[in-house]
């Protein structure tokens, strides 16, 4: 009679154990090698705006930082990794060593003078522009009215648009669909010379509210075609429903369609905003005069102004710049890794 082998459990347990941590060290060192060029700058504008130009330990305290961010990242993989017997209190000794070393390592070599231009215009803080240039609370006013304004034309125009494509059959529906393609896929630096002729003739030139038009036409094409995706994958059942129990087709657009579809409109209500934002080309091209700074051109003009003098203070206007992203990345996370190119994803 043969033998009937029986596989040894224990050694197949430390083998699969062996090949999981295997994997997810290689994935951990991936992505750790790919986002470094990402990090490093960052980490650069950040410590960079609270050193001071000229100060002996500007470099040291970099390199204290960077040293710091490592230690950091890699005690969190660690407790990562072991997140099912870590406990709560291993996550606060580390918190506490990190901010032990910071506190003793870096901050006593930081300093707030860098930003000396949020509560001061005077030449020193702004460069050789500042009897010209705006306060930064006013071209940061101005950027977050053009990307608001942005925001909303582009989003309220997308949606009736998107579902119009994606609900009723026309003639030239797909001729629609390719052509809002062809239109994303044009670069638009090639219509500089002819959308300033145009907002010339309209009037519009040296005007935020003609840049605002500009920019809200370039994005609706993408943002059409991406909402287009989630009015596809809503239920045509429920919203019939509603039509069949006497709603008109708006009602049941606004009361059943659009709650469906809100994570995506949350999102690309955040890419139309971050381009608002970010933009540069055509609000240095449309814009002739001073008066009107967005934040990008007004970090422009202090880098150009500061450039081999103040690294610091241009540093500190940028990390002013990208706070309200980062505040509006941290709220609208969630929706945005929710949203996929083919509809909703729950």
């Amino acid at each position: 009679m043969a033998m009937i082998s029986i596989p040894d459990w224990a050694a197949l347990e430390r083998r699969g154990l062996l090949g999981r941590l295997g994997f997810l060290s290689a994935v951990l060192v991936f992505l750790t090698v790919l986002t470094l060029p990402l990090v490093i700058p960052y980490l650069w504008l950040l410590v960079k705006s609270f050193t001071a130009e000229g100060d002996p330990m500007a470099m040291s305290v970099l390199w204290r930082s960077a040293g710091i961010a490592v230690l950091g990242y890699a005690g969190a993989v660690g407790l990562t990794l072991v997140s099912g017997r870590a406990p709560a209190q291993a996550w606060a000794v580390l918190g506490l060593v990190l901010a032990g070393l910071l506190a003793l390592l870096v901050v006593p070599h930081l300093t707030l003078e860098n930003y000396r231009f949020l509560w001061t215009r005077d030449i020193e803080a702004t460069g050789a522009r500042s009897d010209m240039m705006p306060s930064i609370w006013e071209a940061m006013a101005t950027s977050l009215a053009f990307a608001l304004g942005q925001t909303i034309i582009v989003t309220v125009t997308a949606a009736p648009a998107a579902y119009a494509l994606s609900r009723f059959a026309f003639v030239g529906r797909e001729t629609a669909l390719r052509g809002l393609l062809i239109l994303h896929a044009f670069p638009a630096l090639a219509l500089t010379v002819a959308v300033f002729v145009q907002l010339w003739f309209m009037g519009l030139l040296n005007s935020i509210w003609g840049v605002m038009l500009v920019m809200s036409a370039l994005e609706l094409p993408f943002t059409i075609f991406v909402l287009k995706s989630f009015f596809d994958a809503a239920p045509w059942d429920t919203e019939m429903s509603a039509v069949t129990d006497g709603a008109t087709r708006f009602q049941a657009f606004r009361m059943i369609v659009l709650p469906q579809v809100l994570p995506g409109l949350i999102a690309v209500a955040t890419f139309a905003f971050l381009r608002g934002w970010e933009e540069y080309v055509f609000v240095q091209t449309l814009l002739l005069d001073n008066e009107t700074l967005t934040m990008s051109l007004y970090l422009f003009f202090v880098a150009q102004d500061s450039m081999g003098a103040d690294y610091g203070l241009i540093a500190a206007v940028g990390v002013i710049y990208l706070l309200p992203v980062l505040v509006l990345y941290i709220f609208t996370q969630k929706y945005i890794t929710q949203m996929n190119f083919g509809g909703i994803k729950g």
